[in-house]
This record gives structure tokens, C-alpha cells and sequence, in this order.
């Protein structure tokens, strides 16, 4: 598997401003040359560590959500992590490796390395190898409902996840499922979604659901509301609720994404 990994830095004095950031009250692209040394941030109890905030809960952008590009250099991390008592979190790796521990059980993730972290869990992370690692961070407030209880953790990696096709679509569109969508225990799914070359959703989804995806292969036009978006390996781009959205891949080689979206849950009554 193919796995964008930030590097960071910054273009030369020679270089073009123009780019394809655009940010819209619908939707918002994030192209992977916006991720540059001086935009990274830092974590309380996080040692040897940045991190890209690509989206956070924000007025007119994403409301359910944050999303973090996390590199960790060689003995860095954290033995608290996060303090919010509410955030359920997935961990996604894309480069190097990480010794995760959850409720003391030790696991060693590796790229394409995906772990589910429920509200509450206890767990610590370290990359305790000889080179930087990197790997993707989403976080949720769960919302909790009565009579329903809060999933368990859990770690695989993406070989070991089946691609299951869209019917109609021979193979050229599919999804990795981590979470048994009717598993109403969980009110988010992190997922991957490729395409083959030709491969596409050939109709405006428009859905309840927010999305943040992130590009991990190959390049594409995506349908955003209106527009019509050339994106590759590296980009990130945020939904908004129902705002239109269609994909074509063009080639040459795969294109996948990485994709949250919220389910399994009420809308919240009241206008924000």
C-alpha cells in the first residue's frame, strides 16, 4: 500500500503563491502544499511531537470533528495523550511505526495501522524506533444514548480488511469498513475509499452526513457542491453537510482516500 506522509518545510523564495486552497461556506480543500513547517502545532504532554490541525469544530467549518497529521520524531510521544473524557479517537499510520498501549496491552502498528480509541480508554503512545513516524488522528465527542453501550478499543491494519465493492461497480469503486455499520455503538466511521482508474460515483451524493476526507494515493476530480476539483495524494477536503459531492478517477494509477463521516445518531433539534 501507498501512503502520502507529509514532509513539511518550505518552498523556495522563487515559488508561485498561487495554489488551490479554497475555503466556501459548502465545502473547503486543503491542498498538501498548505502543510508547511510554520503551520504545525504542538500538544501538552506530547514529547517530540507536531502535529497539522487540518479541521477542527468551527463556526462554517467542520462541526463534529478534528482532524490531526501527527509526526512523532524517534523516542518521542506521550503517556497522556488526551485528557478529554468524551473524545473517542482513530489512529490511522502512515509511515514509520508506533508501540500503542491500550489499558496496558501493547500493540506495534505499523503502516496502514488502524486503531479505534473509545471515550475513556487508557492508552499511551511512543515511537520507540530509530526514525520519525506518522500517523492520522480523528477525534469525536461521542454521544452517548441511553441503553447503548460505548464500543470496545480495537486495532487491525488495512491488509487485513477486505475491500468491498459497490454493487453495479465490478470492483472500480470500494470501501474498507473497520466498523460493522450496523453497529449502532458507534457513532462515526473512519474508512478507506478507492477507485481504480475510471472508476467513480456517478451521482451527486448528497447526504445528512459531514465528511472530512484525506488523500492517501493517486489524484482525482471531486464534486464539490458546484465545482469541479482536480486533488491528489497529500490534499485534504472537508464536506459539509449535504453539500453535493462526485468523484471520477482518472488514473493512472489508484486514488484513496481516508473518510470520516458521523452516523447512527439523531440530528441535535436547533439551528448552530
Amino acid at each position: 500500500m501507498n501512503y502520502h506522509v507529509p514532509t513539511g518545510g518550505l518552498p523556495a523564495q522563487t515559488e508561485l503563491t498561487t495554489d488551490r486552497a479554497v475555503f466556501t461556506e459548502a465545502y473547503a480543500v486543503l491542498p498538501r502544499g498548505t502543510m508547511r513547517d510554520i503551520v504545525t502545532s504542538r500538544l501538552p504532554h506530547w514529547d517530540d511531537t507536531r502535529l497539522w490541525v487540518i479541521a477542527r469544530p468551527l463556526s462554517g467549518f467542520a462541526e463534529t470533528f478534528s482532524w490531526y497529521v501527527v509526526e512523532v520524531a524517534a523516542g518521542g510521544g506521550s503517556d497522556r495523550p488526551d485528557d478529554d473524557p468524551d473524545a473517542e479517537s482513530v489512529l490511522f499510520v502512515v509511515g514509520g511505526t508506533v508501540a500503542l498501549a491500550i489499558d496496558g496491552v501493547q500493540h506495534r502498528m505499523g503502516a496502514g495501522g488502524y486503531a479505534f480509541l473509545p471515550p475513556g480508554a487508557a492508552w499511551t503512545l511512543r515511537n520507540d524506533g530509530d526514525e520519525g513516524a506518522t500517523f492520522h488522528w480523528i477525534r469525536k465527542a461521542y454521544e452517548r444514548v441511553d441503553g447503548v453501550e460505548v464500543p470496545e478499543p480495537f486495532v487491525t491494519a488495512e491488509v487485513d480488511v477486505a475491500i468491498e465493492p459497490m454493487p453495479g461497480t465490478d470492483g472500480a469503486w470500494g470501501t474498507q469498513r473497520f466498523v460493522d455499520p450496523l453497529d449502532v455503538r458507534h457513532d462515526m466511521h473512519v474508512n478507506i475509499v478507492s477507485f481504480e482508474p475510471g472508476g467513480a460515483i456517478p451521482f451527486p451524493e448528497t447526504h445528512v452526513m459531514e465528511h472530512g476526507l484525506y488523500v492517501l494515493e493517486g489524484k482525482a476530480v471531486y464534486l464539490l457542491n458546484k465545482d469541479w476539483v482536480e486533488v491528489q495524494a497529500g490534499d485534504f477536503m472537508w464536506l459539509r453537510a449535504f453539500c453535493p459531492q462526485a468523484c471520477y478517477a482518472g488514473g493512472p494509477g489508484r486514488f484513496r482516500y481516508l473518510l470520516y463521516k458521523d452516523v447512527n445518531r439523531h440530528p441535535r433539534l436547533g439551528i448552530r
